[in-house]
C-alpha cells in the first residue's frame, strides 16, 4: 500500500534510493509505466524501480514524441507514478526543455514532483525517439554546460547523460561524448541506439567504472537483448521504455473494435481486468476504510427544536 494507506513509506530522498538500488549486485531492472496504475502493476510484479519514458506520455496524450511537451506536463505523470508506488523513478528529461537554465528548472520540477533520476539526450530540437533516422546533435560542449547545470541544480537527483552519437559519429563519436559529460558531472552514461552485441561490449570496455544505461526497446535498431545479457555486457541498468503503453494500445484497439462488431462488450469480458483485480491493485478497500476511520457519522439523537 502507498500513498494515504502506506504505513512504511520512504523518507529518504529519492535520489538516495535510486544509488543504493545502483549499489546492490547484478543489473537494475527499469520497466516502463506511463502511468500511476502501470507502476502499481510493475511494482506488484516485483520490480524495485521504474521508469517514465517521454515516448510513452506523448503517446498517451495522443501526440508525436517531438520534444512538444512541457516541464509541468511531465510533473503531472511524474506525480501520480511516484505517489501510486514509492518507488525510485527514472524521468526522461529529453533535451532539458531548453538550456542550461531551463536545465536547472527542469531539474528542481523533477525532484519536487519526486523523480529519483533523470536522463538528458544531446539532440537538437525538434528532437527524435533515439532509433529514428537523421536526428540532429548538439554540440558535445554546450551539452557538457547543461549536464553540469544539471548537477549543480540537484539536490538528490541522479543525472543521466544520453548520447544519440552512434549513429552518426560511430562508438568513437559516442565514448569522446561520454567522458565529457562525465567529466561535466553526469552520473551515468546511456548510450543510445547501439546496433549490436559487439558495440554495447565496446562501449562498456571503453568506459570503465562507468554506470551505463541499456534501452531495450521494440521495433527498434536494438536486437532483444535480456537483463542478464546486458548485464553481462557490462551495463548497469536496462530500460524497458514503452512496453506498458504499447500492450495496453494493442488491448484497446481490440476492445474498441470488439464493441463496434458486436455492439458490447460480452466477448472481450475474459480479457479484462475485474472490478476485484482493480481495486486490490489500487487499494480501494483501505482507502475507504482510512475515510471511515476518520469520518464519522453523527447521528442525530433527537429533533431540532423550531425557534
Amino acid at each position: 500500500m502507498t500513498y494515504l494507506v502506506a504505513d512504511d513509506l520512504p523518507t529518504k530522498p529519492a535520489g538516495d534510493r535510486f544509488r543504493a538500488l545502483l549499489e546492490h549486485p547484478g543489473i537494475l531492472q527499469l520497466p516502463g509505466a506511463h502511468n500511476g496504475q502501470a507502476g502499481l502493476q510493475a511494482k506488484q510484479a516485483g520490480f524495485d524501480g521504474l521508469y517514465l519514458s517521454g515516448a510513452a506520455m506523448t503517446a498517451s496524450m495522443g501526440i508525436p514524441d517531438l520534444g512538444m511537451i512541457t516541464v509541468e506536463e511531465v510533473c503531472f505523470f511524474i506525480r501520480q507514478i511516484a505517489r501510486a508506488t514509492a518507488l525510485p523513478l527514472l524521468v526522461d528529461g529529453d533535451t532539458g526543455y531548453g538550456e542550461a537554465l531551463n536545465v536547472m528548472h527542469m531539474v528542481r520540477s523533477f525532484e519536487d514532483a519526486g523523480a529519483a533520476a533523470v536522463h538528458i539526450e544531446d539532440q537538437l530540437l525538434p528532437k527524435k525517439c533515439g532509433h529514428l533516422n537523421d536526428k540532429r546533435l548538439a554540440d558535445p560542449h554546450d551539452m557538457a554546460a547543461k549536464i553540469a547545470a544539471a548537477r549543480r541544480a540537484r539536490r538528490h537527483l541522479y543525472i543521466i547523460a544520453r548520447t544519440d552519437a552512434a549513429a552518426s559519429e560511430g562508438i568513437d563519436g559516442s565514448v569522446a561524448r561520454a567522458n565529457l559529460f562525465i567529466e561535466a558531472g553526469a552520473d551515468a552514461i546511456f548510450p543510445e541506439a547501439l546496433k549490436t552485441a559487439d558495440m554495447f561490449r565496446e562501449v562498456a570496455a571503453r568506459l570503465p567504472g562507468v554506470p551505463l544505461l541499456a534501452n531495450m526497446t521494440e521495433f527498434g535498431t536494438t536486437p532483444f537483448f535480456t537483463a542478464e545479457e546486458f548485464q553481462a555486457m557490462g551495463y548497469k541498468m536496462v530500460i524497458w521504455p514503452v512496453s506498458s503503453l504499447r500492450v495496453a494500445n494493442k488491448a484497446q484497439q481490440k476492445l474498441y473494435a470488439a464493441i463496434r462488431r458486436d455492439g458490447g462488450t460480452q466477448n472481450m469480458i475474459e480479457h479484462m481486468q475485474t472490478r476485484a483485480e482493480l481495486y486490490a491493485t489500487i487499494g480501494y478497500h483501505d482507502y475507504e476504510a482510512l475515510d471511515a476511520s476518520i469520518v464519522k457519522t453523527i447521528i442525530p439523537q433527537a429533533m431540532p427544536q423550531r425557534t
